[in-house]
C-alpha cells in the first residue's frame, strides 16, 4: 500500500486552513483533517513548555511525501515543524485509491 498518514501541528485555525488548502490545491493531500486544538507539552531549547495548537491529518502517498515535506516547510510557522508521516498498513480500497488519484501529479 503506498498511502501516507502525516501528522503536523500548527499554532492556529488560520494557519491551519491555509496549510490545508494549499495542500490540497497543489495535489500533495487528498484531504487534510484539521482536529479540534490541543495542549502540547514539549521540551524545546532546555525548556519545558506548553502550547495550544491545532493538529492536521493529511492523507498522501509515498509517491508524493518529499514534495509535501518541502511545501509543508515552507509554509510552516514552526522553527522545527513536526512532521511525522507514518505507512497505511490497510484501508477501505476505495478510499486508497482516491488518495492516489487526487495526488497523481498529472
Amino acid at each position: 500500500m503506498d498511502s501516507l498518514l502525516v501528522f503536523t501541528t500548527v499554532p492556529d485555525e488560520s494557519t491551519a486552513r491555509e496549510i490545508a488548502r494549499a495542500l490540497v490545491e497543489l495535489r500533495l493531500a487528498a484531504c487534510v483533517s484539521i482536529q479540534a486544538p490541543c495542549t502540547s507539552t514539549y521540551r524545546w531549547q532546555g525548556a519545558v513548555e506548553s502550547a495550544q495548537e491545532i493538529p492536521l491529518l493529511i492523507k498522501t502517498t509515498r509517491a508524493r511525501y518529499a514534495a509535501l515535506e518541502t511545501a509543508l516547510c515552507a509554509r510552516h510557522p514552526y522553527e522545527l515543524p513536526e512532521i511525522l508521516a507514518v505507512p497505511v498498513v490497510a484501508g477501505l480500497p476505495d478510499y486508497v485509491a482516491w488518495v492516489a488519484d487526487e495526488t497523481s501529479e498529472s
